[in-house]
């Protein structure tokens, strides 16, 4: 058997002695553990899953376990632009508007 077919009857293995529930439970913890042994990989994670637009840039800080400031000094040292996302026109509204009523509520109090 080749490396590849005895990770594949490994896992199966595993899988019908009822060690995971299925295979998809196999690989969450065998990357959970991958990234607990390797923890450079959680950076190279968040990066792109940064640069792909699937997190914030305060997600991937969390991903990475670093501080959002490291986070942007890992991004600028590897020449990835960093994207600020300003809130929508309704959300900007919206806001304004609860901060109004708050206002008119404590002047009428």
């Amino acid at each position: 058997m080749t490396e590849s077919e005895v990770i594949k009857e490994g896992m199966d293995s595993l899988i019908r002695a009822g060690y995971y529930k299925d295979k998809e439970n196999l690989q969450d913890e065998a990357f959970r553990t991958l990234l607990e042994v390797r923890p450079e990989l959680r950076t190279e994670v968040a990066i792109e899953l940064y640069k792909s637009k699937k997190v914030s840039l305060s997600r991937a800080a969390e991903i990475a376990g670093v501080s959002l400031e490291g986070m942007k000094t890992i991004l600028k040292s590897r020449g990835i632009k960093i994207e600020v996302e300003a809130p929508s026109k309704s959300e900007l509204e919206e806001g304004a508007g609860e901060i109004l009523e708050e206002k008119y509520l404590e002047l009428s109090s």
